[in-house]
């Protein structure tokens, strides 16, 4: 990809789709089928109550935006990582 030497500083890249970490860990736990409980701890100082990337900057000069969404890409993150431990198992 080339990009224009004179675009300078970050670029996020992201899902500009926000949610939780407990929703994030709530959607791993039910797709892997295991029971875990959950442990909630203080927020570390400073931590960024949003986590919602604006990516504007990405679409409008790199052309990118995500294209598979949170639950596909945990699907395929996790059939990934179960091949992989099945494979580990045999060796």
């Amino acid at each position: 990809m080339q990009i224009d030497a004179e675009i300078t500083g970050p670029v996020n890249i992201g899902n500009p789709t926000e949610f939780s970490i407990l929703e994030l860990a709530q959607k791993i736990i039910t797709s892997v089928g295991y029971e875990s409980e959950l442990e909630f701890r203080p927020l570390p100082e400073n931590d960024p109550i949003q986590r919602r990337p604006d990516i504007g900057k990405a679409r409008d000069l790199l052309g990118w935006e995500p294209l598979i969404e949170l639950d596909r890409g945990l699907e395929r993150t996790i059939s990934y990582f179960e091949n992989l431990l099945k494979q580990s198992a045999f060796q």
